[in-house]
């Protein structure tokens, strides 16, 4: 989850500019925020407008009506800073995420990003985004560079700059999978669930068998399934871990054991050939529609609600923290939703990068000292915090007599009712709330099993730099996303030799070329 055209020069200028301004405001600031983030030295006399860029739809609910005005009450108070929101629309969302950013002109000020699905590197490379020094942190988000561990800021930087804010003191796992309704599985004699692909099929030629009215799976031919689908079967049944940055899901690690060697999954072995033989079985079964690739109108998360459809693909999360119970109070009840996790065959798992979310101050932010200060309060104020995530209390939420768990008031329509900012650049488990669709008992038990199979990010410490095989990755990736989805899903007549022809395109289009700069900017940087 990429061009931005802006000088490199920008951000070396900008931080000389910043550190006079600093020196500056070290010898005329009188005046200092009430409560709060210290703000050292800053001059908050003049008021000011943050903007904060994030991805999401326009809230149609109490956001910008209710909530944002309590926030920025408490901002005026404190930083004399007002907050605005500039949200990026899911449609499109990656190119309007990236014009926004290469057409700045001092509108924006901070800036949600990620290095797996929000282009963060590449913003960088092309000075979308402000170098952040230890003294501008120290002094305009005090809290937050404490609470940060100095091996996490060396995750943030690029060229040993500081570029990122990373979101490292929250729990979150967002690996994907299926999830399936347990009182299926266990009439197909998985008493215990899904737990592989074998498992998975087994539920899907029972539901076929059993129930006529339901589609095993109504599956959505969107491009991050097929990814999801293509990357999961790999993790699943090969010791591959995969890495980000590299605009393209072709490259994966051989192991954890062996990291920095690259797979050769795709262009040689029989695993890719496996995947393929499978998903003509499942085709021809009727596991999913005839006419999938053409199935993009459907929500198989609302068929699978109302009993349409026996199984939805997302993430863990998504699981254990509303769909769970959701199903279970809303929709089907006595369901028992299950979660089977791509990977879990091999115990194949990687934590996910303290970088899935982070924040940035964008290149010309005209106020960023202001902008870190306002970060440094959301992130660590309690009261701010619990207002940018969860709306005011009362009104979007309900404390129980602990102050830990929160349900929704009477009546409470999220549509209409709720409030979010999209915050996932600096969540914090300090102060974070216990929701009343999280699913504590099912999200322990992936926990448990999480935490002894899970490794850390093995490629945290690298920004490649994609010039040298620029051309080769946009054609490679051309060529994943016209045969892909046909493996994924089946739809070939033979699959044998599909994937024969799909891996003579790859060689073609340079794909050894890109194995060996990557293994080589690998090495430079593991050695």
């Amino acid at each position: 989850m990429k061009g931005i055209k802006m000088q490199r020069m920008f951000a070396t200028f900008l931080a000389c500019a910043l550190a006079l301004s600093l020196a500056a405001c070290a010898t005329s600031s009188s005046s200092t925020p009430t409560g709060g983030a210290s703000a050292g030295d800053s001059d908050t006399s003049s008021p000011v407008v943050i903007t904060y860029m994030v991805t999401g739809d326009v809230p149609t609910n109490k956001t910008t009506t209710d909530v944002l005005p309590a926030i920025n009450q408490i901002l005026g108070e404190k930083l004399n800073a007002e907050l605005q929101v500039k949200w990026i629309e899911w449609t499109d969302y990656l190119s309007h995420y990236n014009l926004e950013l290469a057409s700045q002109d001092g509108n924006i000020d901070l800036v949600g990003t990620a290095t797996d699905w929000l282009d963060a590197w590449p913003n960088v490379q092309k000075s979308a985004f402000m170098v952040l020094t230890e003294e501008l942190l120290q002094t305009y988000a005090p809290q937050t560079w404490a609470q940060v561990p100095a091996d996490h800021w060396d995750l943030c930087k690029y060229e040993g700059k500081i570029y990122l804010i990373p979101e490292d003191n929250y729990a979150q796992w967002t690996n994907h999978g299926f999830m399936i309704r347990g009182d299926w599985a266990k009439e197909a004699g998985l008493a215990d669930g899904v737990h592989s692909w074998a498992d998975l099929g087994t539920y899907f030629q029972y539901i076929k068998d059993t129930y006529p009215d339901v589609i095993p799976w109504d599956a959505k031919p969107d491009a991050s399934i097929v990814t999801q689908l293509s990357s999961g079967w790999l993790t699943s049944h090969t010791t591959g871990i995969n890495i980000e940055g590299l605009r393209s899901e072709l490259f994966f690690g051989e192991s954890k054991d062996n990291p920095y060697t690259l797979s050769r999954y795709f262009i040689e072995g029989d695993e890719l050939i496996n995947f393929a033989n499978n998903g003509k079985v499942w085709a021809d079964m009727g596991y999913w529609k005839e006419d999938v690739l053409n199935n993009t109108s459907i929500d198989t998360r609302e068929e699978m609600h109302e009993g349409l459809s026996g199984a939805d693909q997302h993430h863990s999360q998504t699981f254990y923290n509303g769909e769970s119970l959701r199903m279970e109070n809303e929709y089907q009840p006595g369901s028992d939703l299950r979660f089977f996790w791509f990977g879990e065959e091999m115990g194949n798992l990687v934590s996910l990068n303290i970088t899935h979310g982070a924040m940035a101050i964008a290149a010309k932010s005209k106020n960023p000292e202001r902008a870190l200060q306002v970060y440094d309060l959301l992130r660590n104020d309690q009261e701010l915090y619990r207002l940018f995530n969860y709306g005011i209390e009362g009104q979007q939420y309900v404390l129980d007599s602990a102050g830990k768990v929160y349900t929704r008031p009477e009546g409470f329509v999220e549509d209409t009712d709720g409030a979010g900012f999209n915050y996932w650049w600096g969540r914090n488990d300090n102060l974070e709330l216990l929701g009343p669709l999280t699913d504590v008992a099912k999200r322990d038990a992936l926990y448990e099993v999480y935490d002894k199979v899970a490794i850390p990010y093995q490629y945290g410490q690298i920004v490649f730099n994609l010039d040298p095989i620029s051309a080769e990755l946009d054609n490679l990736t051309n060529i994943y996303n016209t045969y892909m989805p046909r493996i994924v899903f089946g739809k070939v007549y033979d699959p044998v030799a599909y994937v024969a022809e799909f891996r003579e395109q790859l060689k073609a289009a340079g794909y050894e070329k890109c194995l060996s700069e990557i293994e080589s900017q690998l090495a430079a940087v593991y050695k």
